[in-house]
């Protein structure tokens, strides 16, 4: 007699975990860090003909502390790495990071001592969107992919403590006098 025999008709099962990836996925508020022609781009998937309230994610958020995930669109220069690690560190957990285009995710064509050569420099990315600049549907499509990501993270777990796991497992891998030089 299996369980399905048991329950009423109507009755669903499923875990904690399961109900708040579901909502948290399905409620994305964006921040929009745009700073280059990625950001027309990410502006047009919001508009009426790609209508990103489908998928929860109505207003882009002006305010970090109402955001979960920033969507980096364009080349970061030094200047504004700084500005977007605060904006980032002012967002409450959990909180996901997409990099739109590739001056976000390598630094693009622009090779040189003015652009970041990667966000991931500065903050750590969930998602890399590739394209120069990439349409709208691409933006669409790493954000439901992210949404799979998001719903099947665990209860609790967030993004210092995955760091740290990776971190300590690391350097219990190394050396001590490697140890030492990593810690410096």
């Amino acid at each position: 007699m299996g369980i399905e025999e048991k329950l009423p008709s109507g009755v669903l099962l499923t875990t904690v975990e399961g109900v708040a990836g579901y909502f948290r996925k399905a409620s994305f508020w964006p921040a929009t860090f745009g700073l280059a022609c990625c950001a027309i781009e990410m502006m047009t998937t919001g508009g009426p003909k790609y209508d990103l309230a489908r998928f929860g994610m109505e207003v882009f958020r002006a305010s970090p502390r109402q955001a979960d995930l920033m969507i980096v669109a364009g080349r970061v220069s030094q200047k504004m790495a700084p500005v977007l690690r605060q904006i980032y560190d002012q967002m409450a957990e959990p909180k996901w990071v997409l990099a739109m285009g590739v001056c976000a995710s390598s630094g693009g064509m622009f090779n040189n001592y003015a652009i970041v050569q990667g966000v991931d420099h500065v903050v750590p990315v969930d998602m890399y969107l590739p394209g120069c600049p990439p349409r709208p549907e691409m933006l669409i499509d790493a954000i439901l992919k992210l949404h799979d990501q998001v719903q099947d993270t665990k209860l609790g777990a967030n993004r210092r403590a995955q760091i740290e796991e990776l971190e300590n497992s690391a350097l219990k891998a190394l050396p001590t006098s490697e140890m030492r030089g990593l810690l410096r």
